[in-house]
């Protein structure tokens, strides 16, 4: 028996969030509605989820607070976000928060299952059998999701792991944002781009008292790992 995924769905137009249960429910896939964030925060700590489905215009609780909120709790539970917002400013602080997707209103709910169904075949680009990666002084470790420094042990976010795994397994070399944002996110779109720029900036402050380790820019290109003899 093939177990059913569990979508954390959060819409406070209840005839879409109606409409929305039936439709991914025809999917096959196993649907909780909550129309607040609040409701819907309670919820998830008290239940197991896939991935969340996430309203960004709410009343009580907006989508990018209660995602921040689930992040506190799951930092790998898949994310996207459903709006009607088409500002850039929004969808690039929607990915910072961690969001895997953004699906803009009015959308079909074949773009949507096929986007659901994307996400949750994803992998992550390290090897599920190597959960602990060392390079220089440091141990990146996939179980736990931390840089394990000389000095202390750092909460890494999924995608900061998840980049950071991939500039290990590619020392010194010259790795193209289409190639990194193909590799993490499986798309290579502007806002991805800029979300990339982001957690480049947050890793690159883990390494900031380590001089031997250096994520240079190459001018619009893309990024080198630098790992220099400690």
């Amino acid at each position: 028996m093939i177990l059913q995924k569990h979508i954390l769905l959060v819409e406070d137009d209840e005839s879409m969030g109606f409409l929305l249960k039936d439709s991914l429910e025809n999917y096959q896939y196993k649907v909780t509605h909550y129309t607040d964030g609040h409701a819907a925060l309670a919820g998830f700590k008290k239940e197991v989820f896939d991935i969340c489905l996430l309203d960004v215009m709410m009343p009580k609780m907006d989508g990018f607070s209660l995602a921040a909120e689930i992040r506190r709790f799951n930092i790998d539970i898949p994310i996207i976000f459903l709006t009607a917002k088409t500002m850039k400013e929004d969808k690039i602080k929607g990915f910072t928060i961690g969001a895997d997707d953004y699906v803009t209103k009015p959308f079909s709910i074949e773009e949507l299952t096929l986007r659901i169904k994307a996400i949750l075949k994803r992998g992550n680009v390290t090897s599920p059998t190597k959960q602990q990666i060392p390079f220089s002084v440091f141990i990146l470790d996939l179980t736990n999701i931390q840089l394990v420094t000389p000095k202390e042990e750092i909460q890494l976010t999924q995608k900061e792991a998840d980049i950071l795994a991939l500039f290990i397994k590619n020392p010194n070399t010259l790795l193209r944002r289409e190639f990194i944002l193909k590799s993490i996110w499986e798309d290579d779109s502007y806002f991805l781009g800029r979300s990339l720029d982001v957690f480049i900036s947050k890793l690159r402050k883990h390494f900031k008292e380590y001089p031997f380790i250096k994520i240079n820019t190459i001018h619009s290109t893309g990024y080198k790992f630098i790992i220099k003899e400690s």
